[in-house]
């Protein structure tokens, strides 16, 4: 039984496991974007998340500690020079999961997951996103509309005096 058991294994042993969470975080890190199960991105996401909040701070310590989770020299670099700078400000959720389907050979569900600054369609859209207008009856309408128009003679028999 796995009680309070909280990481998913992805029926791999554990150095199976972790080989190929590395892999795959080097993987979104440099390309920014990566296609895969939905069940290998949730177990991504835990993996990457903390060490793109490492990399805010840009130390030899904190190089150390992510080159010891990704074993790729331009992935650190990556992550520290570009990735860094883009999630300076964000105060937490790094990246983006975007179900896209099933896979036609096993039937298993597909994902993407991104870094969410990357994403310029999406930033696009937050940008054009216009500002909320309240929604109002049709009878409030009517009522507002009514003392308009009672109001503006009242000031034109003022101006005409």
């Amino acid at each position: 039984m796995r009680h309070g058991c909280k990481v998913n294994h992805l029926s791999r042993t554990h150095a199976h496991r972790l080989a190929m969470l590395s892999n795959m975080a080097s993987s979104l890190i440099i390309h920014k974007r990566i296609e895969t199960t939905v069940a290998k991105a949730k177990a991504l996401r835990v993996y990457v998340e903390p060490l793109i909040n490492r990399s805010k701070n840009d130390t030899t310590h904190n190089r150390r500690i992510v080159f010891s989770y990704l074993h790729n020299k331009e992935a650190v670099n990556e992550l520290f020079r570009e990735v860094s700078q883009k999630v300076a400000t964000r105060p937490g959720g790094y990246t983006r999961i975007l179900k896209t389907g099933i896979r036609h050979g096993d039937n298993s569900e597909m994902a993407i997951i991104e870094l969410v600054d990357y994403n310029e369609n999406m930033l696009k859209e937050a940008a054009v996103k216009k500002t909320k207008t309240t929604r109002r009856s049709r009878g409030k309408k009517a009522e507002t509309v009514a003392p308009e128009a009672t109001v503006e003679p009242v000031a034109e028999e003022a101006k005409a005096e």
